[in-house]
């Protein structure tokens, strides 16, 4: 219940799971780096959260479930929303037999110059 208050209390807002493993500790929530990273799957998988994968070695969890993408600051590793009817994808191939497309995930990279 405490990370489900830390993480979903107050705006939308990207988050690692060492980000939300500090703050959790920093609040005087004792958990373990392993509990926040399946509370934020199953909260994931529950639809709660949406996962931002912007590198293999980096992973956001998004609290804002609707439709959009993101701007990713390169030097900052932070992550900005872009309203989703602000980029239009076209001439994506047919999904396999059998699948439906679920979603379109764009991340625009940016530095500062």
């Amino acid at each position: 219940m405490a990370l489900a208050e830390l993480l979903l209390d107050g705006p939308h807002r990207h988050v690692t799971a060492e980000a939300l493993h500090a703050e959790a500790l920093k609040a005087g929530v004792k958990v373990s780096l392993a509990t926040v990273y399946n509370t934020l799957n199953q909260f994931t998988e529950a639809g709660l959260l949406r996962q931002v994968v912007v590198d293999p070695s980096r992973t956001y969890f998004d609290t804002n479930v609707s439709d959009h993408h993101h701007f990713f600051f390169e030097s900052e590793g932070t992550l900005q929303d872009i309203e989703g009817g602000t980029i239009r994808v076209e001439g994506l191939p047919p999904a396999p037999s059998g699948t439906a497309l679920a979603r379109v995930d764009v991340v625009v990279r940016v530095r500062k110059g």
